[in-house]
C-alpha cells in the first residue's frame, strides 16, 4: 500500500475511534434510570462536558431532569454549552486552583446526597488532575511540585494516579464514601491502554 494509502487509512482508523467513544453516541446507552430525589451529575476529565452534555440532553429528553444537578470539570478550551450542569474548566495535566475548587464543588454534592438520591460520576482521561483536592497538612503547590516531578522523570498515568489518590480527598473511593447512602454509578471513557480499571476502582464498580 503506498504511503499515502497508509495515511488515509490510518486517518480513517483515528476517526472511527473517536466516534465509538463519542458520549452522544455510547454515553446514553449505560445511563442508569432517574431515582425519586435527586439526579446528581458530576463530571471530570478531557470529555467531561461531552459526557455531561451527552447526559444532560438524555435526562431531558426521556424525563427525570426535574431534579438534575451537578457539575462538570473539563480542561481548559474543552467545554461544551450545557443547560442545567454547571461547569469550570480547570489545568491538566498539573492541577491548579479550579482544580480544587471544582473537586470541592463535587464533594459538597457527594455529601449532600441522600438515601433516595442518584449520584452519577463521568470520568474520562485527564480527570485525576482536574479534580484536586489535596489531604489536610497538603498544599496545592505541593502537589504541582510533586505532579511536574514525576512528569520530568517519565512516569506513566499508572505511576501519577497512584501518587495522586493517596495525597486526595477524592480519589480512591472516597467520592463514593462522601456520597454514601445515596447510589453512585461510575461511567468512563478510557483513553489508558487496555482500558483496565485500578483494583479499588473495579472494586468501587462491583459495590455500586
Amino acid at each position: 500500500m503506498p504511503a499515502s494509502g497508509q495515511i488515509q487509512f490510518l486517518e480513517r482508523l483515528f476517526a472511527a475511534a473517536l466516534e465509538s467513544a463519542d458520549p452522544r453516541r455510547c454515553l446514553g446507552r449505560a445511563l442508569p434510570a432517574p431515582r425519586e430525589g435527586r439526579l446528581i451529575l458530576l463530571a471530570a476529565g478531557k470529555a467531561a462536558a461531552a459526557m455531561a452534555q451527552a447526559a444532560e440532553a438524555h435526562y431531558l429528553e426521556g424525563g427525570g431532569a426535574d431534579a438534575l444537578e451537578g457539575i462538570a470539570a473539563p480542561c481548559y478550551g474543552y467545554d461544551a454549552p450545557t443547560r442545567i450542569i454547571q461547569q469550570i474548566e480547570a489545568g491538566h495535566p498539573v492541577p491548579d486552583g479550579n482544580s480544587v475548587a471544582v473537586a470541592g464543588r463535587a464533594l459538597d454534592y457527594a455529601q449532600s446526597a441522600g438515601s433516595e438520591d442518584l449520584v452519577v460520576v463521568l470520568l474520562s482521561g485527564g480527570a485525576s488532575a482536574l479534580w484536586a483536592a489535596p489531604l489536610n497538612g497538603i498544599t496545592l503547590e505541593e502537589k504541582q511540585i510533586i505532579t511536574r516531578q514525576l512528569l520530568a522523570r517519565g512516569a506513566g498515568i499508572r505511576e501519577l494516579d497512584c501518587v495522586r489518590k493517596h495525597l486526595s480527598r477524592i480519589k480512591g473511593g472516597r467520592l463514593a464514601q462522601a456520597a454514601h447512602p445515596a447510589r453512585l454509578v461510575t461511567l468512563t471513557i478510557s483513553d489508558v491502554a487496555g482500558d483496565d480499571p485500578a483494583p479499588d476502582r473495579r472494586q468501587l464498580l462491583q459495590r455500586h
